[in-house]
């Protein structure tokens, strides 16, 4: 990967994977999707799956599982404390960063994102497999769950909004404008109000990554988030979308490609914010 990156070391080739898939000891594939039911329709070799919704989520609050049952996840799948994990999926890796994202809550030191997901591996026309892979069982201490390292709450971002720190809405210009009150195509996944977090600048997730679904090169991200909306190193950025999935994606592309080094992500998001009360919104497509 190029030496551009701020963290060229977070990036691993389609070809670095292939020559690697043997070395189950020390480096674990995941394959994670928006659509969970992709991966049993072909994955790469030795890649488990890890399923956003089931595996990576509280069954019933809305939050992430506890260190006990990330730590069961971990030795399901064997992986240990040093396990190379790299991470690849659908929608140009945008649940892959997500995955990586929540890996990161649990400091685990070594995760790497395949560029260009799922999607560059088929195009190179290199081979999927159904059969699931099966590693013995690990024994991994997670460390304390890093809520308020690159997690923001409500009140982080209500404060954050009272002393004009940057946020970042990575969500369609639609949902941006207040048009639309969910993604396109997930009608249920709507909040009470349209718009955005007062303050807030539209840079949509997707603007990061190439045709290819690979990352822009150094240049085009800082020509987008520096030259465009004036972003800098030095700032303290929040990134928000619907509930935390897409902003991931630009966590990502901030932390580590451009090396900023106080970004979190607002996994809320509108959901949160457009159903509280009271709190600041701003909505071009209403007069208020």
């Amino acid at each position: 990967m190029s030496a551009n990156y701020a963290n060229p070391e977070v990036l691993v080739s389609t070809d670095w994977v292939a020559a690697n898939l043997g070395d189950t000891d020390n480096i674990r594939l995941v394959e994670s999707n928006e659509d969970v039911l992709l991966y049993s329709t072909g994955h790469i070799a030795n890649a488990v799956h890890i399923d956003w919704v089931a595996d990576l989520n509280d069954a019933v609050r809305r939050d992430y599982l506890d260190e006990k049952s990330f730590a069961a996840l971990m030795s399901k799948h064997g992986i240990s404390n040093d396990t190379t994990v790299v991470f690849y999926g659908d929608k140009s890796n945008w649940w892959a960063t997500y995955a990586f994202w929540v890996f990161k809550l649990f400091g685990h030191a070594d995760c790497r994102i395949m560029n260009g997901g799922r999607a560059k591996w088929i195009a190179e026309g290199r081979e999927t497999t159904k059969v699931k892979p099966s590693f013995a069982a690990t024994t991994y201490a997670p460390q304390q769950r890093a809520d308020y390292k690159i997690r923001a709450f409500r009140d982080q971002v209500l404060d954050h909004v009272r002393h004009n720190q940057p946020l970042v809405d990575v969500r369609s210009p639609q949902e941006f404008s207040g048009e639309l009150l969910h993604m396109p195509g997930s009608p249920q996944e709507g909040a009470l109000r349209g718009g955005h977090i007062r303050g807030a600048a539209n840079v949509p997730w997707s603007r990061a990554v190439n045709e290819d679904a690979t990352f822009k090169s150094v240049a085009d991200l800082k020509a987008i988030y520096e030259g465009e909306k004036g972003l800098s190193a030095d700032n303290n950025i929040i990134a928000y979308c619907r509930i935390g999935e897409r902003s991931s994606h630009t966590w990502f592309v901030l932390t580590y490609l451009l090396g900023y080094p106080t970004v979190r992500n607002y996994d809320g998001s509108w959901t949160e914010w457009g159903n509280l009360v009271g709190v600041p919104i701003e909505n071009p497509s209403r007069s208020n």
